[in-house]
């Protein structure tokens, strides 16, 4: 969730001690979120400005283009932000804003295929693959103790919202890794829950028995249920989700409770 993250501090950032935000002030507020960027725009609403005294500002809208999230090495190709009314309790105004009451916003995210690959390929996810406890004893003539590396992850995005994932696991001591190609189509249930369906995987040009599938498919749908984020003072409902030949592109409606900025609040300099 860090894209949401840098988003929801840079929102809080536009109102400063003194209750002053422009829009170029809040552009460099959220630029500043990024580790590079290619093209953004930000409009505030804040008529009446004597409002922005109060912590209050009517709508806030940010269009950008080519966005580099600075922890995933992920570029957003397309993104594009609509505020509501946001209201945030004027004695916080020194400190780290708190908000007054939920923050809701319509996001629309676009990504294309070869970001995603190349934050596939950052140091920091293949450590967090390499941590993985990988068990193929069930479905292949491998011994139980063996210990394997996750490389090359890939993902491609085809039509009629399918994507393809391809991943090696490289055995320790050996040359030649085991391949596991996956494909799958994405739905959407109730705007809450992100869903694989009609899963068919295969490792080393083995089929993945079904038995096996549906194990997989449940954990990963279940990490996939956007209610799983709501004990922590975050909604979010996805509006569309659309997975073309090279592109998936995402539109989602997100509430932020007050509560949540507790996890997110760190001392000012």
């Amino acid at each position: 969730m860090e894209f949401l993250t840098i988003l929801l501090s840079g929102l809080l950032g536009l109102v400063s001690p003194v209750g002053i935000a422009v829009d170029r002030t809040a552009e460099n507020a959220i630029r500043s979120q990024f580790a590079k960027v290619g093209e953004l725009q930000v409009r505030v609403d804040n008529a009446p400005s004597y409002q922005l005294l109060q912590g209050k500002v009517e709508r806030i809208r940010i269009a950008g283009r080519s966005l580099q999230l600075k922890r995933q090495n992920i570029r957003i190709a397309v993104l594009e932000l609509e505020s509501d009314r946001i209201e945030i309790k004027p004695r916080s105004l020194t400190r780290f804003p708190q908000l007054k009451k939920p923050l809701q916003a319509g996001v629309r995210l676009v990504l294309a295929e070869e970001d995603i690959n190349q934050g596939l390929r950052s140091p920091q996810l293949i450590a967090r693959l390499q941590k993985l406890n990988i068990n193929l004893k069930d479905f292949t003539n491998t011994r139980a103790n063996t210990v394997y590396n996750l490389v090359n992850p890939q993902v491609q995005f085809l039509p009629n919202n399918r994507l393809q994932i391809q991943v090696e696991l490289q055995e320790k001591g050996k040359s030649k890794p085991l391949l596991i190609k996956a494909e799958s189509q994405v739905s959407i249930v109730n705007g809450r829950q992100i869903q694989l369906v009609n899963l068919v995987a295969q490792v080393d040009q083995v089929e993945v028995p079904p038995k096996l599938i549906n194990l997989i498919l449940n954990n990963i749908n279940k990490r996939l249920d956007l209610r799983n984020l709501e004990g922590g003072g975050l909604q979010a409902r996805i509006l569309k989700l659309k997975i073309s030949q090279g592109e998936l592109e995402m539109a989602a409606f997100v509430r932020i409770e007050p509560s949540y900025l507790a996890l997110l609040e760190t001392p000012r300099l």
